[in-house]
């Protein structure tokens, strides 16, 4: 490899996506040919607090030595074959402290940010690259304030990272929540039903408003608009009594609300090191709700429903072209600002362009539906007006 410039890592946290191998082969590809080593930290924030620092230590299940040959490999797949987890090294619990750390690390929630720093200094990094959601980048910009050189790129099948129209995994999730809505049509117009289907999306409605643009459903609720339950079973009673197959199609976003509960619907109590509790169930409580109340809308009959969770369905095997090729441009972009001396950076895309902000812009606002703009509430629907010069999404960065 000749001289080394230098040293990169990079890491991916939160949720895996289809996208996330390309971005890391592309990385590697180009830092290797500008003669960086490079260096894969295994299940994200996690590899960086359990690494040893200390010369002889076997750190071989946190660091992964990456080569063109593996990158260009795993590349083709999905998921992230350098692993990922939920870990906050600023806010770890005493249970998921590593044993070298326990004598240090002696309270219930830890901040072991000191210990991550020398870890970076041990491994020789010059540049970090930690490539996911806002709560995965929010502590790369902790690291960026302690003086660690980071560019980051944006991942979430939701689409709501702050400071870009554009996150690696989403047009892969809206592509499989149209295929998967088609499909099961089958079942509701068959049994003529109400289909419920319910996907990710625990703030922003992209996930379910996309693909009601795209024909895959006749309404759809998202987490900025609460839905009044009677309203929406006139709706689809409406839809279901216009469709010549007797059957209507909603999709509801995970963290959607119902008009009198404040509350999201939670598969338990338990949180993560950022705060959230898994989200899961607004699609059977939306799905009994409109058996409940549909004899009021269909003459005193009443209609069953379909209900669907869709779930990791979305976001598990391959990319598509879109989450094939926009990865592809992010690592370059970060190579190009790794070789420019930059740091402190986003790489994103801003009206249609691709550019990189501040990564400050992670934790300045929460990236969510413009409801005036974009979602209809008396109609239960995305609004089909106002398109041009609108980014290819439509739903640009609210920044």
């Amino acid at each position: 490899m000749g001289t080394i410039k230098g040293t990169i890592a990079i890491l991916t946290g939160g949720g895996d996506v289809p996208g996330l191998n390309p971005a890391i082969r592309a990385i590697t590809i180009r830092a290797r040919r500008e003669g960086y080593r490079v260096l894969g930290i295994r299940r994200g924030w996690a590899g960086l607090v359990d690494i040893v620092p200390e010369k002889g230590a076997d750190n071989s299940a946190h660091i992964d030595d990456l080569t063109t040959n593996v990158a260009n490999k795993m590349g083709r797949t999905g998921g992230t074959f350098l692993h990922t987890s939920r870990t906050r090294p600023s806010h770890l619990p005493k249970t998921a402290v590593p044993p070298h750390l326990r004598e240090t690390y002696t309270a219930d929630i830890n901040d072991a940010t000191p210990h991550v720093l020398k870890n970076l200094e041990f491994l020789g990094v010059d540049y970090l690259i930690p490539i996911g959601g806002d709560d995965t980048l929010s502590y790369g910009q902790r690291l960026h304030e302690e003086g660690v050189k980071v560019i980051a790129i944006p991942k979430t099948m939701d689409n709501d990272v702050p400071g870009s129209d554009y996150c690696i995994g989403f047009s892969t999730c809206v592509t499989r929540t149209i295929e998967l809505a088609h499909s099961l049509r089958t079942t509701a117009g068959s049994h003529e039903r109400f289909l419920v289907i319910e996907v990710f999306g625990r703030y922003a409605g992209f996930t379910a408003m996309l693909p009601t643009m795209a024909g895959a459903a006749d309404r759809c609720v998202i987490p900025e608009s609460p839905v009044d339950p009677h309203h929406l079973t006139k709706q689809l009673s409406e839809d279901r009594r216009n469709n010549p197959s007797n059957y209507s199609v909603v999709i509801v976003s995970e963290g959607a609300k119902i008009v009198g509960s404040d509350d999201m619907h939670f598969e338990s109590d338990e949180a993560d090191q950022f705060g959230h509790k898994k989200l899961g169930g607004v699609g059977d409580r939306v799905a009994a709700l409109l058996k409940e109340l549909s004899p009021e809308y269909n003459d005193g009959r009443r209609v069953n429903v379909v209900n669907q969770r869709l779930s990791y369905l979305v976001r598990c095997g391959s990319p598509d072209a879109l989450d094939s090729l926009v990865p592809m441009a992010y690592g370059n972009m970060a190579l190009d600002l790794v070789l420019s001396g930059a740091s402190g950076r986003l790489v994103c895309v801003r009206n249609g362009a691709y550019d990189d902000v501040p990564v400050e812009v992670v934790t300045g606002y929460s990236k969510v539906v413009d409801v005036h703009k974009h979602y209809d509430a008396e109609r239960l629907r995305p609004r089909y007006t106002q398109f041009k010069r609108a980014p290819i999404f439509f739903m640009g960065d609210l920044g």
